[in-house]
């Protein structure tokens, strides 16, 4: 991770240093090397614009619409920008510098629209459609017109103008907002397409920087064409992959939750996490719904009492594969319908340990995440195990998962006896706050409350009348065997 970090801040500052330092040099580019650049810039555009609006409209993503937005006008400025090179169709004009300024800050302005919060759940792409439509076609007659009478624009905005300047605070502004977002989401999913991301709109602003302060015939100019190309590449591959696998694509948004860290954790978490899932849902469909359950609970208390992006993430991954050693567990056990003896609950109690003994043999996964994994049935009071600690031991994420797990066996059908309300399960939790954290409770009750006009939480399980008298005359078995 820190390997990461130093590879993007190398990545951002090099190119930086560069334009800051020799980019006044004077390099002349020749008609045809512009018009490729600006060209190459447009195609690139153009496929991203493609690829996100028709992924969001198929989703009926109002967000990844509006993306699709940004490049599409992006394309058009850029287009105009190509076309008003002197020489090539038209003399000498103001036209190439006011598309040319414009294409980075336009795109940036909306690529952060896709944050507000109508466009999140919106499922009505029509009136994005027809924006699309109108800008695109808006920028291109009217650099048509634009062309046909140059004189009619003036030549700016100049470099280093109070136009330029203005045009240069306000784009990268809004640059950097995106690259916090991009920063943001990488602290919850560590996924090096997020970074990218951020790599990609900080090049936007380094290239808005050569093109407003340097000017043209410059190697800050020359250079800042190929960040712009590269930008648009490291911005839209990841927001199209991302649309592809999760419905949605968040770097740009910064939104993401621990939450759905869970809902979708084959794109968030990797394929090592998804794997494990996988192999314990095979084995035991009840224990793999389970974690999930509890994973999304842990994931939306940690989300709620506004835990570090870095401990929700933990929580989200140490929720999913909380109870992991259970692979170890014979299935006679797992699935038994009456209680169990002493001997096989000593066989589910050693579970933690060796939930947490696979993932240290697997490796890669952080210390907080192994130590969830083997503390979660700890209490606050010592009378958890398999250690027996006791709360100074026992940070917040443990609580956390250890409340939720315990809340989700309670309400949830087992082959051993019928769910419990939430009610019920909630005020048991409530009068043991000797063992669990009552802050922790206060906020999974908040948690699990359904939202006005809205059925209950979909992980509170429907008791049917055959669950209900296939678990009549089973013994009790303890909550804690979860």
């Amino acid at each position: 991770m820190v390997r990461t970090r130093i590879v993007l801040a190398l990545a951002v500052l090099v190119p930086a240093v560069v334009v800051a330092v020799a980019g006044s040099h004077v390099v002349m580019m020749s008609k045809d090397l512009h018009f490729g650049l600006v060209a190459g810039a447009a195609a690139l555009t153009s496929f991203a614009s493609l690829g996100l609006t028709v992924s969001g409209a198929r989703a009926r993503d109002g967000r990844a619409v509006l993306m699709g937005t940004a490049f599409s006008t992006m394309t058009a400025l850029f287009a105009v920008h190509g076309m008003s090179t002197p020489g090539v169709l038209v003399g000498d004009n103001g036209v190439i510098a006011l598309a040319g300024g414009l294409s980075i800050p336009v795109g940036a302005y909306l690529l952060a629209l896709t944050a507000l919060p109508p466009l999140r759940r919106t499922r009505n792409v029509e009136p994005l459609l027809a924006l699309q439509a109108g800008l695109f076609a808006g920028v291109l007659g009217l650099g048509a017109l634009a062309l046909i009478d140059s004189s009619i624009v003036p030549a700016v905005p100049q470099p280093k103008s109070a136009p330029a300047i203005g045009l240069l605070a306000a784009g990268a502004a809004t640059l950097l907002l995106l690259v916090v977002r991009a920063l943001r989401t990488y602290t919850l999913t560590h996924r090096w397409t997020d970074l990218a991301v951020a790599a990609g709109c900080a090049w936007l602003a380094i290239a808005l920087y050569a093109n407003l302060v340097i000017g043209s015939m410059t190697l800050a100019f020359f250079i800042g064409h190929f960040l712009e190309i590269a930008a648009v590449a490291l911005v839209g591959i990841p927001a199209a992959l991302d649309i592809r696998r999760a419905g949605a694509s968040r770097p740009l948004v910064g939104d993401l939750s621990a939450a759905e860290l869970v809902e979708s954790e084959a794109a968030y978490l990797g394929p090592r996490v998804h794997a494990l899932m996988a192999r314990l849902a095979a084995r035991d469909e009840s224990t793999g719904d389970h974690t999930r359950r509890v994973a999304l609970l842990a994931a939306r208390v940690g989300d709620d009492l506004k835990l570090s992006a870095t401990a929700r993430r933990h929580l989200a991954v140490g929720g999913l594969l909380h109870d992991i050693g259970k692979l170890s567990v014979p299935l006679e056990i797992l699935q038994k319908p009456a209680a169990l003896a002493d001997e096989e609950f000593a066989a589910i109690k050693r579970h933690p340990g060796d939930g947490r003994k696979l993932l240290d043999e697997l490796g890669g996964f952080p210390a907080e995440i192994c130590r969830l994994v083997s503390d979660h049935h700890e209490r606050l009071d010592g009378s958890g195990y398999p250690r027996g600690l006791k709360a100074p031991e026992l940070n917040l994420q443990t609580r956390i998962l250890a409340v939720c797990d315990v809340y989700d066996a309670l309400v949830s059908d087992r082959v051993y006896r019928p769910a419990w309300t939430p009610e019920r399960a909630l005020a048991l939790l409530h009068q043991e706050s000797h063992a669990y954290d009552p802050g922790v409770v206060a906020a999974l009750q908040r948690a699990v409350a359904p939202e006005r006009g809205s059925a209950e939480p979909g992980w509170v399980a429907d008791l049917s009348a055959r669950a209900a008298d296939a678990a009549r005359g089973a013994g009790p078995r303890p909550a804690a065997a979860s």
